[in-house]
């Protein structure tokens, strides 16, 4: 199976996590002081948010596949589209060890392509032997974050 995995990026986490909570009738499966996720069957999303962004809004959209197999599937319809792909392998990100790559479609937002090895206790491993490092997931640009902003509260826009 794949899930939809949607990064957002907010202001105050925990405000959110009451929101979304609300909104999604389930608690986080995970909270991190800067991070909270949602594993929700129906719909079938991985949703995480966190405070690590420079504004508001979604970071990144991906797939989390269940086994490899499904992994490598995708890693080969990209490279004989002849997507740019950003392959990182076995990395550390968002409190887990997996194994990635990225595409970036035309307007230059980021897909994560993703099989989760296990959680671990820190965000990313790297960022924290060298506490300066405050990049996500990616050692190198992989697209741009795509700054959806969050519209305040209230808002009758849909």
């Amino acid at each position: 199976m794949k899930r939809f995995h949607v990064h957002l990026h907010v202001d105050d986490l925990q405000r959110s996590i009451g929101f979304y909570a609300k909104l999604f009738a389930a608690e986080p499966t995970r909270v991190e002081a800067d991070y909270a996720k949602w594993m929700l069957d129906d719909p079938a999303v991985n949703f995480a948010i966190s405070t690590r962004g420079t504004q508001p809004g979604i970071d990144h959209l991906g797939i989390q596949t269940d086994d490899p197999a499904e992994l490598a599937a995708m890693k080969a319809r990209a490279e004989a589209a002849d997507m740019a792909l950003q392959d990182e392998g076995e990395t550390t990100c968002c409190y887990a060890r997996s194994e990635k790559h990225w595409v970036t479609d035309p307007q230059g937002i980021a897909w994560e392509h993703f099989h989760t090895l296990a959680d671990i206790p820190v965000f990313n491993e790297a960022a924290s032997a060298q506490p300066s490092a405050s990049a996500c997931c990616a050692p190198t640009p992989r697209g741009k974050p795509i700054g959806i902003p969050v519209k305040a509260s209230g808002s009758s826009c849909c």
